[in-house]
């Protein structure tokens, strides 16, 4: 761990919004869902909520899955449970999609929590998304074609509320903080170790100021023996300090 790259994590961190979000509504395509995320990463939206396809993903071997790294991806079986979580949260629910009731995208308030409910290719947003929503928007374009790809739609609708969120100065204080900011700056910076630590559900260790971990030869000794008595059902021991030190 650098420096630099802990000063990167740090002020990304700080940008990050809490009350901005997505839903996908049934998108299939990977790509397009590597797309959304790295779409959210780049104007601060920290979980995004996915509802997974019954028939899950259409693959794309080109898919970037680097994205999910940076992003919380909040997996749901239906939309139904997708827009109860958002509601929960005290956020406006939008809808991108073309009607009679839908306005101009940048005439709506971004900087109110909300959450953008995108739809499936070809099908659009679900009719149980639209009578949920409070608004529905839409792009407006000039040409024959009268629909954009998915995240290339969400890309411009996230761009425009990162400008009003920018001018009112929502970026200017932090949203991220106490356990949740100290968990993800550790899973940022200790990807494999943090993977560790979900296996056996073990909690993380602690890092200091200046990105290292904190007793790292007492967490491990701990680590070891929880893991081996949590595995021992699945006959997997870890058996070298090389495996733990090797993907800090």
């Amino acid at each position: 761990m650098t420096p630099s790259r802990l000063a990167k994590y740090k002020a990304t961190l700080a940008y990050r919004q809490l009350d901005l979000t997505i839903i996908t509504d049934h998108v299939r395509n990977s790509q397009n869902i590597a797309a959304l995320l790295r779409t959210c990463d780049a104007v601060g939206v920290h979980s995004a909520h996915v509802v997974i396809p019954e028939d899950g993903f259409k693959e794309h071997k080109r898919t970037a899955r680097g994205s999910q790294q940076w992003v919380n991806m909040v997996a749901h079986d239906t939309i139904d449970s997708a827009l109860k979580k958002a509601k929960t949260q005290g956020m406006q629910l939008v809808s991108a999609n073309f009607s009679d009731k839908a306005i101009d995208f940048r005439e709506l308030d971004y900087t109110l929590p909300t959450a953008l409910i995108l739809g499936a290719e070809m099908h659009g947003v679900s009719a149980a998304a639209i009578a949920a929503s409070d608004h529905q928007v839409v792009i407006p374009m000039l040409g024959m074609v009268h629909s954009l790809n998915v995240s290339v739609a969400a890309a411009i609708i996230l761009l425009e509320a990162q400008r009003q969120r920018g001018l009112q100065g929502s970026y200017n204080t932090p949203q991220l903080v106490g356990l949740e900011y100290e968990q993800t700056l550790f899973r940022w910076s200790y990807p494999k170790i943090s993977d560790f630590c979900l296996r056996y559900g073990l909690d993380y260790p602690a890092m200091a100021a200046d990105g290292s971990i904190v007793n790292l030869s007492q967490w491990y000794a701990q680590a070891k023996k929880e893991a081996q008595q949590g595995s021992a059902s699945q006959h997997c021991v870890i058996s070298s300090r090389a495996s733990i030190l090797s993907i800090s």
